[in-house]
Formats: structure tokens, C-alpha cells, sequence
């Protein structure tokens, strides 16, 4: 089987990889992980320092083997997540990692490689080329010049990582071609894609017909994003429920004065768990520290700097999905964190979770509606809703399309993995029409 056949879906949070056979079914890639196997690859990084016949060297792991190394490590290393989130970001170019500085490139390329022998062992064929999803806009990116910049990056990742040959597409229309792959009729098709950072759609034209005839650049009618998703709601989260058990709103007395307890920015690093890491610096430290005795609830203070010591982001996030997951199923939910001095327990309704994520779902329905209305068709016109992602799940985010498109046009399935399955599908098209 070819190289060629190959899709990688990167994510903020989870990646998959899949190839698509001489017969076009789609085989994932699994990952051995708590004793079974998992098709979803955590894109985090654990790194510590080791002594190799007294000379100090930086060992790394990745996806769900990163995440038992962290745990059972008694002092902790450096765990690092969301890579793809500073992709776009100019004057993050590096950070120091045990004494050495590593570019945001270097840290993506660890995980790509490891993704790819873990795939090659698998599949019993080498890949080094591959059709990579991309989101229609990157996270923090106000205008074309930034997804560029973004793509550019990861492109030099993919190189680092030992891929030989890269071509992206965008990851709704990825999703549209798994779609696509199990119609025997032709659609018009709204694909909304919820990933960890960005939320995509697009609107094409798909089906059996289209695919034989060959695609035409009027078959998609428009694509649109918004540089926010699960991670946005999660923020939301630890700003209502985490952040003031912490210390947030807290205040001080400084000097005769009552001040914030702590800054705000530090409570705003916070609210993106893979910013955590970077609170872990010594100034940080010492501010929060000496700054603790002047505080009118210290052991609010005291619990941050456990938090932030032990490095406890991945064992929050954790905490936060569980909460968001099982309001996703139930409308009353119980959020509870729990590690050394910080004891925090919650009931949560789903309404406060709605309310709380209000600004993120406005902009999400300006987005559908904006493409809606510059694509030419009407809301009518489409047959049918296919969601796909983690946030698809949130029934706030289900509603903003069945307000739309009636509940009976909405899709969902392989929610986690169908970009790659789409982009192993696109693989295996290009190899065909290239006779390789």
C-alpha cells in the first residue's frame, strides 16, 4: 500500500491518523493506553530531565504515554498541551526547557514523529507523506497574513518529524469527504467542525455523483471560523468555578490600601490550561509567596501556589471536561478538584454553563449565519447538518442548528476521528488522479 494514502488530523487536543486501503475502507491507527487501545491521540508532550552516564538530556513522550509518565512521576517535569494554539503567535518562538530552548516547531515535531512511528508499526508501511488537516482559521488569527504564518509552522514540524511531502486541507471539508463517503445520493452540506481551539464550517456540494464527475471549485459555496471551541468553554469553567476558589476577587491590604490579592493576568494564564506551565517560573513564585501574608483569605493564595507548583493543569482539565461532559448528558452536574490544600466541590446547573458561554455561542451563530448569507443558498437549501468534534456534544451548540435546519437534517458520528477519515479518503483520491 502507498505512502500517499495517508490523513493526519492534528488537533489542539486530540490527533488521529488514517489510511484508506486499495478497496477505500478506512483503517485508524490505535494507541495502546490504559490497558486497552484508543484511536484518539492526546497531542501533549512530557519532558524531564535524565542523567545518561552523568550527562543531563531532555526525555520526551507523547499522546496517552505522556500522560502516565506524568502521573506516575513523583516530581514533576514539564508537561506542555495545545501546542497548536501559539502557532500564530509571532513573539512565542521558543521556550526554555530545562536550560535548553526549544521552538514551538521542535515540541510539535516530537509529537509528529511519535505519531507516525506509532502509525508505521502499526500499518507495516513507512509514511512520510500525508494529507494534514488545517482549521479555516487558526487560533488568534485576525487576518490571512496569520494563517499563513500559522501553516508555515506546521508545515516545518511535519519536516522535522521526518514527512517528506505535506498537503493540507481544511479540516470541515476533510469531514465533508468522510460524509461523503457514505452517501449514495448528492447533497448540499453543512459541515460544522468543533475542535479544541478553532470552530470551522463549510458549505458544499457532495456525493457520489460530484466525486465522479471530479470536484469543481463551485461546488463549495463558502468556508468560515472562529478561533474558539472546547477550550473556550473550559475557560469560561475555571473563570466561574476554579479561579475564585483560588484567590480570584480576593483581596489584600497593601500600604494602607486594599488591592487584588493577586493580578489579574495570572487568573487569565489560568483559564488556559496549557498557560499553566509558564506560571512555574520563580518570579511568579516569589510574587505569589511573599505576597500571601498580606492576603485576606492567604489559603486561597496558598491553594493557587499549589496548584501552580505542582503543575496540576492536566488533573484541572481533567476536572473541567468531566463536568462539561456530564452537563452535556444531564442538566444538574457536580464539579469537584481535589489535591493537597485545594478541596473544591460544586453543583452546577446547565443553564449557568450556557449563560456562562453566552459571548462564545453568539459568535459561533454569526459565523453560520455570515456564511449562510454570502454563500448564496438559503438555510432551506441545505439537506443536511453533519457535526463533528467534542463541542458537538454540547446541546447549546446542537440548538444553534436545530433553530436553523430542524433537528431531523442534523448528522453526527465518528465525532473524534472523521477528519481523518476524511483526509485518508482525499489521500487515496489524489492518489488515484496522480495514477501512483
Amino acid at each position: 500500500m502507498s505512502t500517499l494514502a495517508i490523513g493526519i488530523d492534528f488537533g489542539t487536543t486530540n490527533s488521529s491518523i488514517a489510511r484508506a486501503n486499495g478497496s477505500g475502507e478506512i483503517e485508524l491507527a490505535r494507541f495502546p493506553h490504559a490497558g486497552g487501545f484508543t484511536d484518539a491521540y492526546r497531542s501533549l508532550l512530557y519532558l524531564e530531565q535524565v542523567k545518561d552516564r552523568g550527562v543531563s538530556r531532555i526525555k520526551s513522550w507523547s499522546g496517552p504515554a505522556a500522560i502516565e509518565e506524568y502521573l506516575a512521576a513523583e516530581t514533576k517535569g514539564r508537561l506542555v498541551q495545545s501546542l497548536k494554539s501559539f502557532l500564530t503567535s509571532r513573539s512565542l518562538k521558543s521556550t526554555d526547557v530545562f536550560g535548553r530552548r526549544l521552538t514551538i516547531e521542535d515540541l510539535i515535531a516530537r509529537i509528529l514523529r511519535d505519531l507516525r512511528e506509532k502509525a508505521e508499526a502499526q500499518f507495516g508501511m513507512q509514511v512520510q507523506t500525508a494529507v494534514v488537516g488545517r482549521p479555516v482559521r487558526f487560533v488568534g488569527a485576525d487576518k490571512e497574513e496569520d494563517n499563513s504564518f500559522a501553516e508555515a509552522r506546521l508545515m516545518a514540524a511535519f519536516h522535522l518529524a521526518g514527512y517528506e511531502s505535506v498537503t493540507f486541507e481544511l479540516e470541515p471539508v476533510a469531514a465533508a469527504h468522510y460524509y461523503e463517503s457514505t452517501l449514495d445520493h448528492d447533497e448540499l452540506i453543512l459541515i460544522g467542525d468543533f475542535g479544541g481551539g478553532t470552530s470551522d464550517f463549510s458549505l458544499l456540494h457532495v456525493g457520489p455523483h460530484i466525486r465522479k464527475r471530479g470536484r469543481t471549485p463551485a461546488d463549495l459555496l463558502g468556508n468560515s471560523g472562529v478561533g474558539l471551541a472546547g477550550d473556550a468553554f473550559d475557560a469560561k469553567i475555571v473563570r466561574n468555578l476554579v479561579s475564585p476558589a483560588l484567590g480570584r476577587g480576593s483581596s489584600a491590604r497593601s500600604m494602607k490600601k486594599v488591592l487584588p490579592a493577586v493580578p489579574n493576568w495570572v487568573y487569565a494564564k489560568l483559564e488556559h490550561w496549557h498557560h499553566l506551565s509558564f506560571l512555574r517560573t520563580s518570579s511568579v513564585m516569589n510574587m505569589l509567596n511573599s505576597g500571601k501574608p498580606a492576603a485576606f483569605e492567604p489559603e486561597k493564595i496558598e491553594a493557587l501556589v499549589h496548584l501552580i507548583k505542582e503543575d496540576l493543569g492536566y488533573d484541572l482539565h481533567r476536572a473541567v471536561q468531566k463536568v462539561k461532559c456530564d452537563l452535556s448528558e444531564n442538566t444538574v452536574a457536580q464539579f469537584r478538584f481535589a489535591d493537597g490544600v485545594i478541596e473544591i466541590q460544586s453543583t452546577v446547573e446547565r443553564t449557568d454553563f450556557e449563560d456562562w458561554i453566552a459571548d462564545e455561542l453568539g459568535q459561533i451563530e454569526a459565523c453560520i449565519d455570515s456564511l449562510i448569507a454570502t454563500s448564496g443558498a438559503g438555510a432551506e437549501d441545505v439537506d443536511m447538518v453533519f457535526l463533528t468534534g467534542g463541542s458537538s456534544f454540547v446541546p447549546a451548540v446542537q440548538r444553534i442548528f436545530e433553530t436553523r435546519f430542524g433537528a431531523a437534517r442534523i448528522r453526527t458520528g465518528n465525532e473524534f476521528t472523521s477528519v481523518a477519515r476524511g483526509l485518508a479518503v482525499k489521500a487515496a483520491d489524489r492518489h488515484k488522479v496522480s495514477g501512483a
